[in-house]
């Protein structure tokens, strides 16, 4: 028996020793059984018999099916030889319906990989290309056979690179990869090449192949090496841009590039401006710069000129006056003092005094009245404020980004709302990015692919564990009050391929263990293999090799024999799973990367509520797992619920150092505010509850403005919460030590009142006080005509509480003033009223310490000749410099400046963009109006055969040719292209039932094919499928709920059910195409991405639209969850210009009118105030502050504040009677600008220095940073710029106030020297005159009479002038 054996042996290998390659003979021919040799395969292995024998000729069905199968090797009816049986023709055209479904969007590549096979299979000439190497003896039907289990296929290379190369770019539209991926083993389709694709193919192994083919690519005119009678097949392969012979269609341009149109490149960004070689910006900031300088030194020679000739006419008065009396004239008047004419009043000047001084007695009639009845006016005030503040228990705090900064009409949010409403949100991610830093990597000799380097994080120690925490978070479970059950992972998971019911093993989690579809015996799995005569043990390494690189397989093509599809039956990509590698070295990853996706419910669905609580216990177990000292990895994480989270927790945390902040401004106002005359005093002259009061005023107003906006509906946020008081404290505080140091500094006259008092004070300051506020407050009402709705609910909400604090200060707080004013003159304790003191109060006004300070040193050194040229130079300078560095500020705001400096999210983001190597997926989005179902609609979206050049998705190809431009890397998939290939007859996807009680119904792939003899789709004698209307409708929805599986990759469940919406008529009204941007990491490149891809969108729409049929309101927009927030910055520049312009109107026009059409002074108000905010824009770019929503709204704070440092000097100014600019501007910064400095910059510095403590870093950069910014530039704007500016282009004297003062002045001097010479007669009686005096009667009586009247009309006087203006 054993010699039995032995002998038959040797005649095997005798007879594949001495086979002959013959024309016209066949190598081996029919079925002869299975591969013994091989397990569990995809398909059946079976494998023919070995037979050399002549080729047999084809007739009647045989020939039909050769025709049918390999129409390559139709010689005509009666003169075709094949050799292969009708059943290796079915068995092939089974085998090439897998491979079709892959490849039919190229009909030249489905033809020539047909080709080769049916060569291999069927040629007549088979044993001239084919060499049988190995054999076996297997018992088939009962009869023992030989068959062939190897063999070597001997190819052309001109053939084979041909093959290659038609196929090379055919994409899958599911993934938007490329089919070669899946057809070339571990090399993917990077390193893919003819050889290696051949291999694949001829890899027992694989699955698929039924036997194992050795294919030898024979380069042209080589016979070396070739046995005897061999010769390459040399067929010719037909290009990818060649119609089959069948009729088939050229390949698309996306899976050919030689059918692609010459497209130029699209246009590069924008280069820099640049003039001369440098900077643009800077080019003409340097000229604006020497244009002012040149503009300001021509001003100083021409002013220099002029005072020279005036000093040479003043010289030539002296020598004709000489001898008259030093500085006097003919009438003894000082000649020093400009002396105006009544006739010299120009009726501007009439208006302006008539303005100053109508505001003015209004103002002090108001106050004498509020001082006069403080208990009714402080009852009044706080029932209105009451009233206001009622409405705040209707408040809606809005804490939505989507809702703070896009708005409803704008367009990101109109198209977040069409996706939103028909489509399932983005779901909610959960994810961990994994290192380990310390770990030593690996070198692998693989059987199958070489040595492979391998990381320290990819080791199975590190896998294992990774799988040990994945499996914990996947049994997370806790009690839901919601659902009033147990919930855990699969009550909210996402799950695409089963989503009504799904269990653990249905969610979507992509991690590498998916890869070994989370099972620790597949991670363990060894197994020896022999390859190429070399026995090695392969095992988890190697099916990770090959899975990164072929995720779309169901069976690696190692020995273990181990799908790559993920548990839940999707793909798991290498970039979802593996982080950190350079050119597709997934080994080499540096993190492993493992995501938990649940559904994103709406936050009224109950099981939003069910997804946070799951997300909570997920944080608690990766924060333990991050504490426990065991763990092996440094890792970040994040949950759906982070941002949220941890802006929340840092708003709480923060504050306690707002509260700090105000109480460090309180302390301060109330120390400074009081007079110290005595240390005995100092109780009684504090203003510790006058402080507390303007601070009370400052929040009621903040109140009242909240209270009466949430009574209209209109919501408030955390910004207005911050920024509001903070802004309302600095107007406040300003108006309050106008008001308080002018009472202090003013005298009360002989016989008036302390209500009177008051009133005359206010009425000096309160037109002042009106300028600013109104200003403001229309500034900010003009700002709510922005589009962003939280600037616009910010400006709403300032505009108000401004106002209400303006009237509030008139009435409560100059009552209040009143009463604490009655208590100081009663000499009562200030905490405690009932002591008295008795150290009187000063009979002399207290003018502090910074009054004297500023008129004794800073003003005169201010305004110094020399000072006042370095100062117009220096400040020139900084604003030709800000205007330069203005147009370098970035524009954008990065999502981790939203984080504390202490939040993990940060460490997350970090991570993030370091190891993730793909972007956030994007969808087009196509509304309705667009007819899917016609021919023309179909060749319009799709990129296979027969469609259109420049259709939806080859124009995203295009443009991720250029992924530096486009901001696109991966293309869209298309329902559309897949829905064709599942109808394509050639593949198992769509059949109908033959009979039974479902017969002409859908069949799915998993079903008999005796069951399902029909197809849904006849072959089309050109290769362009594309079904008809009606069946476009009919088997679409089969399309979307066909689960994918071997028999049928491309079945539209999980990839396209939730992509196409469909209304009851069955007309598509929305879909949505899915491609992926390049990995994107700042404010600037999400917003550029955004500019560039809505470019793109708008093309595709143009062009969608030329399909007859197509209404004109169709559209196609890109959506991802992130064009929402950056939509702002591609308008924020003009936004910013347009609100900071509205802005700056009011305080031009307000300034104008309150002090009587002064347009001198309503421009160089203006210009100080452009200039702090230009130079707050460039300090911006030097600081690192970025210009975003919330520096804008800083900015329109500026305007405001701005407002506050210069608008009170440039009134004090107007209305200074002094003889020169230079007097009136050092008069003006000595009385006003020591209130400014005192009431505006020392009560915004001690709070806003605080905030620097603050662990938000929004608020460390942009309520800190920018708010000390506005703070300082104002200050030295407002003290330092602005009194040499008005000392040398300030508007001239006011001659109708300088008039009144003469006239009341010459007024005074007659009633004195009336008075005077009354007394004197009166000095002259005495009591030994009486008798005289009696004689004298009549005219004595006369005198009294009069001396009477004058002290009365002087009394009249005073008492008229106490509620007029106060020009001394």
């Amino acid at each position: 028996m054993a010699r039995t054996a032995a002998l038959g042996f040797l005649l095997a290998c005798l007879a594949l020793s001495v086979a002959q390659h013959e024309p016209g003979y066949c190598a081996f021919y029919e079925e002869c059984g299975r591969n013994p040799s091989l397990g569990d395969t995809l398909i059946p292995p079976i494998v023919p018999c070995l037979n050399y024998s002549p080729a047999r000729a084809m007739r009647g069905e045989h020939y039909q099916k050769l025709r049918q199968v390999c129409p390559m090797l139709d010689q005509g009816a009666n003169n075709t030889y094949a050799c292969c049986s009708i059943k290796q023709l079915r068995s092939l055209e089974k085998s090439l319906s897998l491979s079709k479904a892959v490849l039919v969007r190229c009909p030249s590549c489905a033809e020539n990989f047909a080709h080769l096979h049916c060569i291999n299979t069927c040629s007549p000439n088979q044993s001239q290309t084919v060499s049988v190497t190995r054999t076996m003896n297997v018992t088939h039907l009962g009869v023992k056979k030989e068959v062939v289990v190897g063999y070597q296929a001997f190819l052309s290379a001109t053939f084979a690179d041909a093959s290659f190369q038609s196929c090379q770019n055919v994409r899958i539209p599911a993934t938007g990869g490329f089919a070669i991926s899946t057809m070339c083993g571990r090399y993917g389709a990077k390193l893919c090449t003819p050889q290696r694709w051949y291999d694949f193919q001829g890899d027992s192994s694989n699955g698929l192949a039924p036997l194992d083919i050795d294919f030898m690519l024979i380069p042209e005119g080589v016979t070396e090496g070739l046995p005897e009678g061999v010769i390459p097949y040399s067929g010719r392969a037909l290009r990818c841009n060649e119609t089959t012979p069948s009729g088939g269609e050229v390949c698309s341009c996306q899976d050919c590039q030689d059918s692609c149109p010459v497209m130029p490149p699209p246009p590069l960004p924008a280069k820099p401006f640049r003039l001369m070689g440098t900077d643009g910006f800077l080019v003409l900031s340097i000229l604006f710069l020497c244009l002012l300088l040149l503009t300001f030194l021509l001003y100083l020679s021409v002013s220099c000129w002029v005072k020279v000739q005036e000093r040479k006419e003043v010289e030539k008065g002296k020598r004709k006056r000489k001898g008259k009396g030093k500085g006097k004239d003919q009438n003894g008047n000082d000649l020093n003092q400009l002396l105006v004419d009544p006739s010299e009043v120009t009726y501007m000047e009439e208006n302006i005094l008539a303005a100053q001084e109508y505001l003015s007695s209004v103002f002090c009639i108001w106050g004498t009245l509020m001082a006069s009845h403080p208990l009714k006016v402080l009852l009044v005030s706080a029932i209105v404020v009451a009233a206001f503040a009622t409405g705040l228990m209707n408040i809606e705090l809005t804490t939505d980004p989507v809702q703070l900064w896009s708005a409803p009409s704008s367009r990101a949010r109109r198209e977040k709302d069409f996706h939103d409403k028909y489509f399932d949100p983005f779901f909610r991610t959960n994810q961990l990015i994994l290192t380990a830093p310390n770990r030593k990597g690996q070198v692998y000799d693989s059987l199958l692919f070489g040595k492979q380097n391998f990381s320290g994080i990819v080791s199975k120690d590190l896998i294992t564990e990774l799988l040990e925490l994945q499996t914990r978070i996947q049994n997370i479970e806790f009690w839901s009050e919601d659902l009033n059950r147990s919930a855990s992972l699969k009550d909210v998971c996402f799950a695409p391929l089963n989503p009504s019911n799904p269990s653990l093993t249905d969610c979507a989690v992509n991690s590498l263990p998916q890869y070994f579809q989370n099972s620790l015996d597949n991670l363990n799995a060894k197994v020896n293999m022999t390859e190429l005569g070399v026995t090695k043990e392969v095992d988890w390494r190697d099916h990770f090799i090959y899975c990164v690189n072929s995720p779309l397989s169901f069976k690696d093509i190692t020995d273990l024999g181990m799908s790559c599809m993920a548990d839940y039956g999707a793909p798991v990509f290498p970039f979802l799973a593996v982080g950190g590698y350079v050119d597709e070295a997934y080994t080499n990853a540096e993190a492993l990367i493992m995501t938990f996706s649940l559904n994103n419910y709406a936050r009224d669905d109950v099981k939003f509520n069910v997804a946070l609580q799951w997300e909570k216990k997920f944080l608690d177990i990766v924060q333990e797992y991050q504490r426990n000292p065991k763990t092996n990895f440094t890792f970040a994480y994040m949950a759906e619920r982070s941002l949220e989270d941890e802006i929340n927790r840092t708003t709480t945390e923060d504050i306690p150092i707002f509260m700090i902040s105000y109480a460090v401004i309180f302390l301060y106002i109330a120390v400074a505010l009081g007079e110290y005359s005595s240390c005995k005093r100092i109780l009684v002259d504090s203003k510790f509850l006058v402080g507390l009061g303007g601070i009370l005023v400052v929040g009621c107003s903040v109140l009242s403005s909240m209270g009466f906006y949430a009574w209209i509906g209109i919501p408030s946020s955390l910004v207005i919460l911050q920024v509001v008081p903070f802004l309302v404290l600095a107007v406040g505080a300003d108006n309050i030590f106008i008001f308080v140091l002018e009472y202090q500094r003013d005298m009360r006259r002989s016989g008036e009142k302390r209500e009177e008092h008051i009133g005359r004070v206010l009425g000096n300051v309160a037109p002042s006080m009106l300028l600013c506020s109104l200003s403001e407050s229309v500034c900010f009402f003009l700002g709510a005509l922005s589009t962003m709705p939280a600037v616009r609910s910010f400006a709403l909400y300032a505009a108000l509480a401004i106002l209400m604090d303006f009237i509030l200060q008139m009435t409560a707080f100059v009552a209040l003033f009143s009463l604490d004013a009655r208590r100081q003159d009663n000499n009562r304790c200030e905490l405690v009223c009932c002591v008295t003191v008795s150290k009187q109060h000063p009979t002399t006004s207290n003018e502090g310490f910074l009054l004297p300070l500023m008129r004794k040193y800073y003003a005169p050194a201010l305004l110094h000749p020399v000072s006042r040229i370095i100062v117009m130079v220096v400040f020139i300078f900084m604003f030709c410099g800000s205007i330069f560095l203005m147009f370098h500020v970035t524009v954008g705001l990065d999502q981790e400046l939203a984080m504390p400096t202490d939040s993990y999210m940060l460490e997350y983001f970090k991570y993030l963009y370091k190891y993730f190597e793909v972007g956030v997926p994007t969808y087009f989005v196509t509304t309705k109006g667009f007819n899917f179902s016609t021919t023309a609609g179909m060749n319009a979206v799709c990129s296979s055969v027969g469609c259109d050049q420049f259709s939806l998705t080859q124009k995203i190809q295009y443009a991720t040719d250029y992924p530096e431009l486009s901001y696109m890397a991966i293309p869209a998939n298309s329902w559309v292209d897949d829905f064709i290939d599942w109808l394509n007859p050639g593949s198992r996807c769509c059949r109908l039932y033959s009979f039974g009680p479902n017969a002409g119904e859908f069949c799915p792939a998993s079903e008999s094919p005796l069951l399902c003899l029909k197809k849904c789709m006849s072959t089309p004698p050109n290769g362009v499928l594309r079904p008809s209307v009606e069946k476009f409708n009919r088997f679409l929805p089969d399309f979307l709920g066909n689960r994918p599986d071997l028999q049928c990759p491309k079945g539209g469940l999980g990839a396209y059910d939730k992509a196409v919406v469909r209304d009851e008529n069955g007309e598509i009204i929305a879909s949505r195409f899915m491609a992926y941007h390049t990995p994107l990491t700042n404010s600037r490149e999400f917003t550029a991405a955004l500019q560039k891809v809505r470019e793109l969108a708008h093309n595709i729409t143009m062009g969608m639209r030329q399909i007859p049929g197509t209404s004109p309101d169709f559209e196609v927009f890109p959506y991802t969850v992130t064009y929402v927030f950056y939509e702002q910055y591609l308008t924020i520049v003009p936004e910013g210009l347009f609100n900071i312009s509205l802005c700056l109107l009011p305080t031009f026009v307000v300034c104008c009118l309150l002090l009587g059409m002064d347009l001198c002074s309503g421009l160089l108000n203006l210009l100080t105030i452009v200039m702090i905010v230009v130079d707050t824009l460039g300090v911006m770019t030097l600081w690192g502050i970025d210009y975003n929503a919330v520096a804008l709204i800083n900015l329109v704070t500026a305007v405001g504040i701005s407002v506050e440092f210069v608008s009170h000097l440039t009134r004090s100014f107007a209305l200074s009677v002094k003889p020169t600019h230079v007097e009136r501007a050092m008069e003006a910064t000595t009385n006003m600008g020591s209130a400014v400095f005192a009431g505006v910059a020392m009560t915004n510095l001690p709070g806003i220095i605080v905030l620097a403590f603050a662990k938000a870093q929004l608020i460390q950069i942009f309520f800190f940073r920018l708010n000390l910014v506005i703070t300082l530039l104002g200050m030295v704007h407002g003290l330092i710029f602005l009194p040499v500016l008005l000392s040398f282009f300030g508007p001239s004297v006011n001659k109708a106030a300088l008039l009144k003062v003469q006239q009341a002045e010459a007024k005074a001097k007659q009633e004195m020297e009336l008075s005077s010479n009354i007394s004197q007669i009166y000095d002259n009686l005495s009591y030994e005159d009486h008798e005289k005096t009696q004689e004298l009667g009549p005219r004595a009586s006369r005198l009294t009479s009069d001396a009477s009247k004058s002290s009365s009309a002087r009394a009249e006087v005073q008492e008229e002038e106490g509620c007029r203006i106060n020009y001394f």
